[in-house]
């Protein structure tokens, strides 16, 4: 049985619909024969899905929406997300105290065996050396709870974008046994480098020209959005089950082609 065929009729929850990466998964999920409620605060034009507003920077928006969404879910793709660009208080509110919320609202939900697929992004690559200091943001449980937590903790906002990127990674590695036990809901994240999006322009000024260079570089250039779409809808199909608790990686090697640098280092 091919992947189409495991995803022909089941229904899927896609935030960030409008545009880049959560477009071009909605178009293979409906490709493959699976229901879509696009979230977002842009109705995707020419869309063949349902679509629900939500802005993930407000809470009652979010369980406006969470209660609209149906009972059979068989995954929710949480890829919505604003730029490094956007204040430091933004980037909180919508890259991980929002995209929490609705996952913890949605999660009853989300069928037996389903799936929860956290976008991230290879700037949150360093997410083991913050990894107590993210695990007390984890522990801070609803939203109103982390904001207290980041109002009376000092935290980067000069590298606001990249550290929430590790705080996701983080808050799903942590929660991914629970899901998978409590619920029957694999969890994991896609950490994409850099992607041929129209805010890819915004990444060089956030987390630096060079940074995003050298990434360019040595993976070869641009992923396109299909490109990460496919390991996302990997991860929210059956074909998938055995996959839980995963950062799945998605730069073209880019990471990768770093490893004797990093032996380097650790040596000197």
């Amino acid at each position: 049985m091919n992947n189409d065929q495991v995803l022909h009729g089941s229904c899927f929850a896609v935030t960030g619909a409008a545009s880049g990466i959560g477009k071009a998964t909605v178009a293979r999920l409906l490709q493959a024969g699976a229901d879509v409620i696009g979230l977002d605060r842009i109705c995707p034009e020419d869309s063949r899905s349902d679509f629900l507003f939500v802005d993930l920077a407000d809470p009652d928006s979010i369980a406006a929406a969470a209660e609209k969404l149906p009972g059979n879910l068989a995954g929710l793709l949480n890829i919505a997300g604003v730029p490094g660009t956007a204040p430091p208080e933004v980037l909180a509110r919508v890259n991980y105290l929002g995209l929490r919320l609705l996952t913890q609202m949605a999660l009853p939900k989300i069928i037996k065996e389903g799936s929860v697929v956290n976008v991230a992004s290879t700037a949150g690559e360093n997410w083991r050396d913050n990894l107590g200091t993210h695990l007390e943001l984890a522990a801070a449980q609803t939203f109103d709870e982390g904001l207290v937590w980041l109002e009376d903790n000092a935290w980067p906002r000069e590298r606001a974008y990249a550290w929430f990127k590790e705080a996701l990674i983080v808050w799903s590695l942590a929660n991914a046994a629970t899901f998978r036990s409590g619920h029957y809901v694999r969890m994991n994240c896609v950490s994409p480098g850099p992607v041929d999006t129209p805010i890819l322009d915004q990444f060089r000024i956030s987390l630096g020209e060079e940074r995003v260079s050298d990434a360019l570089r040595r993976s070869g250039g641009a992923a396109k959005p299909d490109d990460i779409a496919a390991p996302i809808v990997f991860l929210a199909s059956a074909a998938s089950s055995w996959v839980a608790g995963t950062n799945f990686v998605v730069d073209g090697g880019a990471s990768a082609s770093r490893l004797e640098e990093l032996h380097r280092v650790a040596k000197s």
